[in-house]
């Protein structure tokens, strides 16, 4: 019998996980409006907001979180470590842009390309490689690719989308793994091996989780799939709820007025493509989709800002950066932000010089 194990989980998941049936009871107490003390009367429509977004950005997300642990399953069941050895480069330029490319093989979005990086990198990929898929898979996908040229009717979008997102994910990826070590970059969970034996006992002070499968069996992918999916779906339920209260109490309104008679100048440019940028994190949209939504922006901001809308937005959103947090350490997934925001920001601005 082979032993799927899992790290500790952090104290603050176990706190919320424990929290968390109380909190829904209430908000849904509240935004239902029977019964409910006059000092919050006034907070129901705000709190339907809340759980209507909530469960927008959760339903939406699913399928796709589910479809990147199908692909973990895929890649724990027949990718070995001499496959990954013979085809994908461990140094270079070459790394990060190999892990970049294997969206066109794992057709995944943010939520997706999570678990099937950290599993990538249990079976031996470098961190460079699952930087790069982590980054670039959720555009670099055949469904959001021909979503994104039915948006538009314009197959250069397109392919700008994908190539800024690659080169990006590329120089992110460089940056922040080459002369490191792997546990320097990666978190507890991704340094795992896959299916490691049992080599200790399980007495009181064994403090990981198990599951017990027969070794690629069926019974085995299913217990790998099933660890893999509730431990994403809790930092999906958290990013969806983050983003559900900053839509609430942050308005889309107020940063759209940012680009609106400012009479910022030269920096004008610079605010509209920071502000469609902080509004992809905000919305939290599914890469599969968000072409459409930045259709609507056309007219109201350059093309550079809408550009940057679409290749920062996948890469980095709420509920995404969260799960980041699962498979990298919080200071790689720190600079992941800082640094996809700031060659974001230079693309955009880089196309609004070339076009204007």
């Amino acid at each position: 019998m082979a032993i799927i194990r899992t790290p500790p989980r952090p104290a603050w998941t176990r706190l919320l996980g424990s929290l968390a049936p109380m909190l829904g009871l209430g908000f849904l107490w509240i935004a239902g409006g029977r019964l409910v003390p006059a000092a919050m009367a006034a907070r129901s429509a705000q709190f339907q907001g809340i759980v209507t977004t909530f469960l927008g950005i959760f339903i939406e997300a699913l399928p796709f979180l589910l479809a990147g642990v199908i692909a973990s399953v895929v890649i724990q069941q027949w990718v070995t470590p001499a496959l990954l050895a013979r085809w994908i480069p461990r140094h270079g330029v070459g790394a990060p842009t190999v892990g970049a490319l294997l969206g066109l093989i794992f057709p995944v979005c943010e939520c997706g390309a999570i678990p099937a990086s950290r599993q990538l990198m249990r079976k031996g990929a470098t961190p460079a490689v699952g930087m790069g898929f982590a980054l670039a898979a959720p555009v670099v996908n055949p469904v959001v690719i021909l979503s994104t040229m039915a948006a538009f009717d314009d197959w250069r979008w397109a392919a700008g989308r994908v190539g800024l997102t690659i080169a990006i994910a590329v120089a992110v990826s460089l940056i922040l793994t080459v002369g490191f070590q792997r546990n320097a970059v990666l978190a507890p969970a991704a340094t795992l091996p896959d299916d490691p034996p049992d080599e200790h006992s399980h007495g009181p002070s064994c403090d990981h989780s198990h599951a017990t499968a027969q070794p690629g069996g069926w019974r085995g992918m299913l217990a790998h799939g099933s660890l893999e999916f509730f431990e994403m779906t809790q930092y999906l339920v958290i990013g969806a709820m983050l983003a559900a209260l900053m839509q609430t109490f942050f308005p889309q309104s107020l940063l759209l007025d940012l680009t609106q008679g400012t009479g910022l100048g030269l920096a004008g440019p610079v605010v509209s493509i920071a502000v469609l940028m902080l509004l992809a994190v905000l919305l939290s949209v599914c890469s599969t989709v968000d072409a459409f939504l930045a259709l609507s922006f056309v007219g109201l901001f350059h093309p550079g800002a809408i550009m940057a809308f679409l290749v920062f937005g996948p890469m980095i959103d709420i509920k995404s950066t969260l799960m980041l947090g699962s498979t990298f350490r919080r200071p790689v997934v720190a600079g992941m932000v800082a640094l996809a925001f700031a060659f974001s920001l230079a693309a955009g601005l880089a196309m609004y010089l070339l076009i204007k």
